[in-house]
This record gives structure tokens, sequence and C-alpha cells, in this order.
């Protein structure tokens, strides 16, 4: 971004934003980093960090998470390694190689799971590894930053040594102390340390009896401490043993030194690896706090920001659980500038500040708590005037200090230019400074520049009006209780309740209508039309809310009775169906006591049969396809002639009864297409076993299974039972 002012930052609070950015940081050098944290250059680039710190907060969730990228820094290093004959000291080198060693588990896993991370793995792969670095460390120092025996054949021989003359000053001490013991000469504590040599603890009455070297003598002056003669010789072997090894190690460690020194710039390279790492995963924690995400960054000239939070409110709000209100809002070529009014207190100065901000972190590679489906653009300037910047040092007002930017935004504001102004105007005369703020106005909208301002002025909100490419706005007002709804309303200045809010405070009455009378009628009556428009807006919102809960009771209850009248209709089904079935049993029963009744009468068999037979012929061919129906006409009582035998065995009926005779017709295709329809239905084999409840598959009458013999069960009907085929019988 060019030129980016001071006051822009301090206005928008963006280093508030950076200070909790840092506490994400596990490096002194990405913390600086994060701290000196400014906009990006070109759109491209700023595309390409919201992606990086885009995988990088995926990676938190995934189950390849990101391995570790803490190191300790190495400017002090580079500093002796630039410096001729100098000499690292051990931590150094483990420094040094745990650097080297966390860069090349960084290498390695984003070239494992490129895939996975794209930008991420772009940047590693750019990284040139030099494994002979740890190599040459690890022949030299072991893993707990000690050199190694086995460094050289001259170290291996004075550890040696050291260790079997410590055996023998070791060995010498206990039977010096052996003897003195047996003598009675030492104290109850027997020995001690002093200045890092074992000392035997002599009685003071028997001091001049050993023969040693006095290293000192306790408070008292009771206990005299003194190295056995055996082991000063062995002593002294000793020191000049620790000193050689001392010089040799210095000798492998200046080698060691040498041999690292053309690496200092892959190290430089390293380090600065992991510092980019580190920052990365700064803005990535911090995104997880805020829920931010990466929106659409656009070539077109808009910012049209959806479900917008700012960052530190919404952070205070979260530690106080209040709620936060989002903002929408909007600027494109249609809408340039915005004048957004209202009362104090509303809003205005958070929804300017919310924009300001989120456009100043998206171009830092920062992602921002927006809606997804959030467009942004890039500017190459973001121009601030927020708040009372009055000085005395410098002997500003806020009026000078307000015309001072004004003069800066004259200068630098052009075609893709944010400009964001708070309370626009303000700090004089109201007349005076309005008509100045109109003409800046003016001159902004001239220049096609976006900008959103907040002010109290009339004409700013008359001139929003009239310009084709600007609007109005307004942070709505509950009018019954004159609180504010932190919601940000397009299309419409907002009135700023001075009289309303006076009286609610408690100012008298007669005071407010006196101080209405004082100024000029037209704005009292403009003021009031904007209060009253803010009103009906609200009552026609309550209402559309009211309708819509109306309209959502009404579609449950319409369905809630759908659904009962299709149960009662699929009742009405089932006891028609019982009733038909009912009735043509009723009937047959009678047909049947009939021929019971001739039979006993007459006693012939024969007739009988004959009329069992028939009822069983006429039941059998009702379960036969229907034959076509002709219709007689009632005046010429002729059939109309027919052409094949079907048509002559067809069924006669009167051409009165064609309408009940076509509804009943109709029913009965219906049902034939019901059961064409479940013949299609791939059919389930169902297993039947006694207890099931069962019944015919062309009957209604339910009954249990009591048993169940090969192919046939007997079925238990309450008052009768009956042995039918399995395959004849459905499970209900």
């Amino acid at each position: 971004m060019k030129g980016l002012h001071p006051n822009t930052l301090t206005d928008l609070e963006f280093d508030h934003v950076l200070d909790q950015i840092v506490m994400f940081g596990h490096t002194e050098d990405g913390k600086k980093q994060i701290s000196a944290l400014r906009p990006i250059q070109g759109q491209k680039n700023i595309v390409t960090e919201l992606k990086t710190v885009e995988e990088y907060k995926a990676s938190f969730g995934s189950d390849q998470g990101i391995p570790a990228h803490g190191y300790d820094s190495l400017s002090r290093i580079h500093h002796h390694l630039g410096i001729e004959n100098s000499l690292l000291e051990l931590s150094d080198f483990k420094k040094i190689r745990h650097v080297c060693i966390t860069t090349q588990s960084l290498v390695l896993f984003f070239k494992k799971y490129q895939e996975f991370y794209l930008e991420l793995s772009r940047v590693s792969d750019q990284v040139v590894y030099r494994s002979e670095v740890v190599q040459s460390i690890d022949q030299v120092i072991d893993k707990y930053g000690q050199v190694k025996d086995q460094a050289s054949e001259q170290l291996m021989v004075l550890r040696k040594s050291l260790l079997k003359v410590k055996g023998m000053i070791n060995q010498s001490f206990v039977k010096a102390l052996r003897h003195y013991a047996q003598l009675d000469y030492l104290d109850e504590i027997r020995e001690t340390v002093v200045d890092n040599k074992r000392v035997l603890a002599i009685k003071a009455m028997h001091r001049k009896k050993v023969k040693g070297m006095v290293l000192g003598h306790s408070k008292t002056g009771s206990i005299v401490y003194i190295e056995p003669q055996q082991t000063i010789e062995f002593a002294q072997e000793f020191s000049q043993l620790v000193y050689l090894e001392a010089e040799e190690v210095k000798r492998l460690l200046k080698a060691l030194t040498n041999l690292l020194r053309p690496y200092s710039s892959s190290l430089a390279a390293y380090e600065g690896y992991l510092t980019q790492m580190d920052v990365w995963h700064a803005k990535a924690r911090y995104a997880l706090t805020i829920n931010g995400i990466r929106p659409i960054i656009t070539d077109h000239r808009v910012l049209d920001l959806k479900q917008a939070y700012h960052p530190l409110l919404l952070a205070s709000h979260r530690v106080d659980k209040k709620f936060t209100h989002p903002q929408d809002i909007i600027l494109d070529a249609e809408r340039r500038i915005i004048v957004i009014s209202g009362p104090n207190a509303g809003g205005k100065s958070i929804t300017l500040k919310t924009v300001g901000l989120l456009q100043l972190m998206i171009q830092s590679g920062l992602l921002i708590p927006v809606h997804p489906s959030s467009e942004l653009c890039i500017f190459d300037r973001i121009l601030t005037d927020i708040g009372d910047h009055q000085s005395i040092e410098n002997h500003l007002s806020t009026y000078s200090y307000r015309l001072k930017q004004m003069n800066y935004f004259l200068k630098k504001c052009q075609k893709n230019t944010l400009f964001l102004i708070d309370e626009f105007g303000t700090g004089s005369d109201p007349e005076l400074g309005g008509a100045l703020a109109e003409t800046f106005l003016e001159e902004f909208y001239a220049r096609e520049a976006y900008g959103i301002i907040t002010t109290h002025y009339t004409n700013l909100k008359l001139l929003a009006d009239e310009l084709p490419y600007a609007q109005n706005a307004n942070m709505q007002f509950n009018p019954k209780t004159l609180e504010p709804l932190y919601q940000l309303h397009l299309g419409q200045a907002g009135s700023s309740y001075t009289f309303e809010v006076a009286q609610k405070n408690g100012i008298p009455f007669g005071l407010i209508n006196r101080a209405k009378k004082k100024i000029e009628r037209g704005k009292v009556r403009f003021d009031k039309t904007i209060a009253n428009l803010q009103k009906e807006r609200s009552a026609l919102r309550e209402t559309s809310e009211a309708l819509k809960g109306e309209e959502a009771k009404a579609q449950s209850e319409t369905k809630k009775l759908e659904v009962t009248q299709k149960r009662v209709q699929e009742k009405l089904e089932r006891y028609q169906e019982v009733f038909d079935a009912n009735q043509r049993l009723i009937s047959l029963g009678k047909r049947i006591d009939q021929l019971a009744v001739s039979f006993m009468n007459k006693g012939t068999k024969k007739n009988l049969i004959e009329g069992l037979y028939k009822i069983v012929l006429q039941e059998n061919s009702k379960r036969q396809p229907k034959k076509k129906i002709v219709v007689v006409d009632e005046h010429t009582k002729k059939i109309p002639k027919v052409s094949s035998k079907s048509q002559k065995a067809a069924v006669i009926i009167p051409a009165k009864d064609q309408e009940l005779e076509a509804e009943i017709n109709i029913i009965r295709q219906k049902k034939i297409a019901q059961k064409q329809a479940a013949k299609l239905v791939p059919e389930t084999i169902v297993v039947l076993k006694v207890g099931d409840r069962v019944r015919m598959i062309d009957g209604v009458a339910i009954g249990t299974i009591d048993t169940i013999e090969k192919q046939k069960a007997i079925v238990n009907y309450g008052t009768f039972t009956t042995n039918v085929q399995l395959n004849t019988l459905e499970k209900v």
C-alpha cells in the first residue's frame, strides 16, 4: 500500500490486532515480524499470503498436523561466525542442530503432504537443506550437548586416563579415611568437599598428626579440613589431565566452528524460513479465535461485506459473554459513497472502523470474520479521520486537525482510494463547517473514490440523496425505547433523535419546545419526517415478522389437517371394504340358509348340490375379468351391433345407470392400477410362524396361526378355526 499514514493504523486500532496475534508467536524473530506487519504490495501476493494462512489454519483440525517450528535465535551465532578464528560455545552447536533438524522435518513433511498444503509446499521447496551441517555436529557432539569421547583419539586417551587417575584418587582417599578413623582423629562427619576436593574432617587437636594440605576449618575451629598426602600427588596429575582435555575440546570446537562457517548463509535461510512459519502459525491461530476466513478477492471495484464483525469488539464481547451484532455493507460502482447518520452511541463509528480495519487486515494477509460470500477489492490507499486528535503541544484544535487531514486527503485521494471519516464537518460552526464538508464530499465524489462518512449534518444527508452514486444509511434505533439496535440500514438517512433523547433523559418538555422554536422550522420538519419514516419502517418490520409467524403457523396447521384428512380417508376406505365384504358374506349366508331350509323340508340332495354349485360358480365369476358393458338406448330399446363373440356376451345395462357405472369403473380402474403398481415392486419373502396375525390375501378377517404343518396352517378366528394354504395368507 502506497504511503500508509501512521494515523490510519492508530485510528483503525491495527496495532491492537497485532498485539493479539503476537501472543500466538513462538519465536522472538517471529514476534518482531508480526509487530512490524503492514499491508502487502500487489493483489497476487495478498491472495497467496491469504491462501497460505488458510492452509495453516486448516491443519489444526487435520490428522496431518504441521510439525513444531520453534527455535532459539541464532543472531549471536551469526555474528561470531562472521569473525575469523572465533569459537562457538557448546550450547551454540546445540541451537544450530535444532534449527537444522526442525527445518528438515518441515521440508520432508510438506513434501509428503504436498497435495494438502500447496502454498506451504511451494515455499518449502525453495529451501535447500544441507545435511552435512548436522552430520558434522553429530560427529563431535552427543545428544546431551557434550563433546564425544570418540571425537578424537587424543581425547579418548585423555578421558580414559582421567577415569583411571580419578579412581586412584578415590582409592587413596578411602585408605587414608580408614586409617585415621581407626586412630579416632576424625570428627563425626568424617569427610566433606572443599573446592571440589574430598577432604578429611580432622579434629583440631590432631591436626599436626595428619599429613596433608589444610584447605579450611569449621566456623567454631573445632574441625580442620585436610586433603590427605596420599591423594595430593594423584590430584596434581588429575589437574594436568583436565587441562589437556579442555585444550583438546577447544581444538575440536574450533575446528567444528571453522567447518560450519561457510554454512552461515544456509543457517540464516533456515532461520528465516522458521520465522515465516511462526508468522503464519500466529496468523492462523488468531484466525481461529475470531472465526476468520478468506473472502473473495475480486478485480472489480467492490467492497461487499456480509455478516462482518469487528475483531477487537468480537474478542471483547466473547470475554464478557455479550452478543456482537454483525454488519452488512456494500460499496460498488453504483454506491461509491455512503453517508451514515443517526443518534450517538448507535454504532456509526464502530461500523466505520469495522470496514476500515477488515480492509487493512485483508491487505496485510490476515483472515477476517465475515461470511465466505463477501467480496473485497484491493485499494491503493486507505485514508482515515476518526476520533478527536486535538493537540496541546502543536496548538491544534479538533477542527484545525480536521482541516489538516482534509488537506492531506485532497492531495492523496484518487480513484482507487478508500476514505473513512467520522463525524464529518464537526468542530466548527455547523453552517460554515457543514458547507465546507459538503464541498469536500463533492470533491471526493468527483474523483470517484470509495468512502464512508458519519455525520449529523442535514445538508450532507440531502447531498447523498442528490448524487447518483452516493447513498444514505442509518443505524437503526428503537423509536419506542430509544435504544440502539446496532444494525445498519442502507437507503435512508437517520434521525438524530436529539429532542427525543433529551426528553428521555429528563429534560423538561417546556425547555425542549423552546429549543425547537430557536431553530429553523424546516430542519425540525425534516428531522421529524426522518424520525417518522424510521418509526413506520420499524412498525412495518414488526408487522412483517408477525405475518411471517402467522404464515408459518398456518402452514403448520395445514400440514396437520392434511395428515388428519389422509388418516380419515384411509379409515373410511378400510370401513368401506369391511362393509362390502360383510354384505357379500351376509348375502351368501342367506342363499345358503335358503338351500339348507329347502333341503330340510324336501330332503333332496341333488337340489342342494346344484344350488351350492351355482353359488360357487357365481362367486368365481366375480373373480374373473369384467366383461364389456353395452349401453341400451331407452327410447329405441335396441342393442348396438356387435362384431365378436366377446361383445355378444357383454352385460347389458340401461343408459340411465351409465353415470353411476362410469364412476364405479373409475374406482375399479384406480384399484387395478394400484395392484399393478404393487406387482412392480420387488416382493419380499415373509416367513410366517406360529402366533403371527394373518388374513387371506383376498379377505378381510384377521386371525392367528395356531399350528403349521408342511405348507398348511390352522388359523384361529376366535369363534372358529380353518385349515388353509400358507401361500394364500399374508401377515398383518
